[in-house]
């Protein structure tokens, strides 16, 4: 058998260090990023930790003879730099040990297993489960996950965050607090709405007096209340009446405001040349027709498209629903494709 390599390795957003049930061979030590470790169960997960620098990751099989193989999996959340040690190389600095840390570590690691054995039991509140008991479609991030999320990030930023320029901030301990012991909310998926909110801009990270990434810097807190209004009105109502916009659709919005926008337009409804914008994304290359437009018709927030006499195609859009809804609807579909990476990773 080959074994195992000592080394820096360096792992991209989502992929997996090991899987659940691979030969444990080595242990990790987190130089940065951050590490997802969940259980795959059927079709969904149990999460169990998020991991960041200077933690440790597979260390216990080391220790527990009865752990020879990965008892969950561990994937990066962010571009993630972790050192890998064999433990062919660590048992080399372990037989300078005394033989009776070695039995500690074993009865500890024991009571540990038996410990994460009794949570991962109760763990549950990532799966959904169909009739009689078998497991639903997975699902990460539940619309009651995030209507807590955005009614928690509103209130606590009201309330405790401090202006600073062109923005307010406050630690993340703060929000912690609220989310962790307050309302017991799960740590991996607060990680994970935290580095959602950074990819779509609503959030900045910067370093606190100890040196690590938990100043939380969100210049429009008003964002939070109008986003926490529309999914909470999403999440009450029938499915044949909730906003559905694709990702092609929510382009071509941003196409049309920044058309309106260029315009100077600040009518409530304005006629767009949609064969402007159509070209627009041809230039680019995307391939988003005039049938992409569907979804935002249908939702009453443009008219259907007109064909002039040159065969120009235009629209009435409803320009200021369009303008209020449309970080909603960002929002919405960044939350659907992080749901559909979880359930891509088994």
């Amino acid at each position: 058998m080959v074994q195992k390599k000592s080394g820096i390795k360096s792992f991209k957003p989502g992929e997996i260090l090991f899987n659940a049930n691979d030969a444990a061979e080595s242990l990790f030590i987190i130089q940065s990023g951050q590490i997802r470790l969940y259980i795959p169960k059927g079709r969904g997960f149990v999460d169990i930790a998020i991991l960041r620098s200077g933690e440790v990751i597979g260390e216990m099989a080391y220790f527990d003879d009865k752990a020879s193989r990965r008892s969950c999996t561990a994937a990066a959340i962010v571009t993630t730099e972790v050192i890998e040690i064999s433990f062919k190389a660590f048992a080399k600095t372990m037989g300078g040990l005394n033989p009776w840390f070695k039995t500690i570590i074993n009865t500890l690691a024991d009571r540990l297993r038996k410990t994460n054995d009794r949570v991962k039991a109760l763990e549950t509140n990532s799966m959904s489960f169909g009739k009689a008991g078998s497991v639903g479609e997975y699902v990460f991030f539940h619309s009651a996950d995030i209507v807590k999320l955005l009614s928690t990030y509103y209130l606590v930023y009201k309330c405790h965050s401090e202006k600073k320029e062109a923005h307010f901030e406050i630690h993340m301990n703060k929000l912690k607090f609220y989310l962790f012991d307050v309302y017991s909310f799960s740590e991996v998926k607060f990680e994970e709405f935290n580095n959602l909110l950074r990819n779509e801009g609503l959030l900045e990270l910067e370093l606190d007096k100890d040196n690590l990434p938990k100043i939380m810097k969100v210049k429009n807190v008003d964002a939070f209340r109008a986003m926490l209004v529309f999914f909470n009105t999403q999440r009450v109502i029938d499915d044949s009446k909730k906003l559905k916009i694709s990702t092609k659709c929510q382009k071509f919005l941003k196409a049309i405001m920044d058309n309106l926008v260029l315009q100077g337009t600040t009518d409530e409804r304005a006629e767009v040349n949609i064969s402007d914008i159509l070209d627009g994304f041809k230039a680019k290359n995307e391939p988003i027709s005039d049938e992409d437009l569907r979804d935002a018709i249908d939702a009453g927030l443009a008219g259907d498209i007109m064909v002039g006499k040159t065969n120009r195609l235009t629209s009435l859009v409803q320009y200021s629903r369009v303008k209020k809804l449309y970080p909603a609807i960002k929002m919405m579909n960044a939350i659907k494709q992080v749901n559909e990476s979880k359930t891509a990773h088994k």
